[in-house]
């Protein structure tokens, strides 16, 4: 159970250090870009990946990887704008109902069947996207009339993202820390050649600081995934659990600080919101014992 509160520790501090960004006139981007070269180092420093000429091959032949290269720092820039535009709390939402893009990718591109309880979760799902919409501005909040855009394409997106993982957990010749390490640093490369454009382009400048910052985001993103690692080995007998665990883990972290710390408000149809995605998640926490 550490490992699971390790985990979601991590998580929030992400999302606590995105939303102090615009406070300290953080560039997210340079962070971001940094992050993944601390993850880079210390995913290579724990793991000792073993790189071959057929690893490499299959990479460079495997659109995935490319396709979670790019996606992984864009949705990083895209949660930053959702939490500044709506808050902590209805990002979370947007993050964690992401768990039926999958069934929803499944069921559209390969048939596959889906159960009762994993139909009853995406109706919940979306009812809560739905409901954590900030459909008007509430009194003192200031919400850009973009936050809708923001937890939807964060919705999707995120979700994307799991699809990706899950296709590249299924190669046989490359471990799941050797294909986390190859993505991670194809992430890097990526988020480079953005920084890149941007200097060039004079929207930005290199800042040394912004190296120090990214190392802080990069220990706890690695962290984020080595603690869910862990933790899912450890229980790996209670897969379901685990699951449960993470997610409301998350959701009752995030929101505590947010209103505790960051003193957010909520609408009365955005707390409907939380409640759904909570039932949500306890619903589709069955989904890999695959229960009807």
């Amino acid at each position: 159970m550490l490992f699971v509160i390790l985990s979601i520790c991590c998580s929030v501090i992400i999302l606590v250090l995105l939303k102090l960004a615009k406070r300290y006139h953080i560039d997210v981007l340079q962070a971001v870009t940094w992050s993944y070269f601390s993850v880079v180092v210390v995913t290579w420093l724990v793991y000792k990946p073993h790189i071959t000429t057929g690893v490499l091959s299959s990479t460079l032949s495997n659109y995935n990887y490319i396709l979670l290269a790019v996606l992984m720092p864009v949705m990083f820039m895209l949660i930053k704008s959702s939490i500044q535009a709506t808050g902590i709390i209805l990002t979370i939402i947007a993050t964690r109902l992401s768990l039926v893009v999958p069934l929803i990718f499944s069921f559209l591109w390969f048939g596959k069947v889906l159960n009762h309880s994993q139909l009853l979760g995406i109706a919940l799902s979306l009812i809560a996207i739905i409901c954590a919409i900030p459909w008007k501005k509430g009194r003192g909040a200031k919400k850009s009339t973009g936050a809708w855009f923001y937890l939807l394409i964060i919705f999707m997106g995120v979700g994307l993202v799991d699809v990706l993982t899950d296709k590249l957990i299924l190669i046989k010749n490359s471990p799941d820390t050797t294909s986390l390490f190859i993505t991670f640093v194809m992430a890097f490369i990526v988020s480079m050649l953005f920084v890149a454009i941007q200097i060039a382009r004079k929207k930005t400048r290199f800042s040394v600081p912004h190296v120090l910052i990214g190392c802080v985001l990069g220990f706890a993103n690695f962290g984020r995934v080595f603690f869910y690692l862990k933790g899912m080995k450890a229980l790996d007998t209670q897969p379901s659990g685990f699951f449960l665990a993470i997610n409301i883990g998350i959701i009752t972290l995030g929101t505590l600080v947010a209103l505790l710390i960051f003193n957010e408000k909520l609408s009365i149809i955005n707390k409907i919101a939380i409640f759904f995605t909570l039932v949500a998640v306890l619903v589709l926490s069955n989904k890999f014992i695959n229960a009807v």
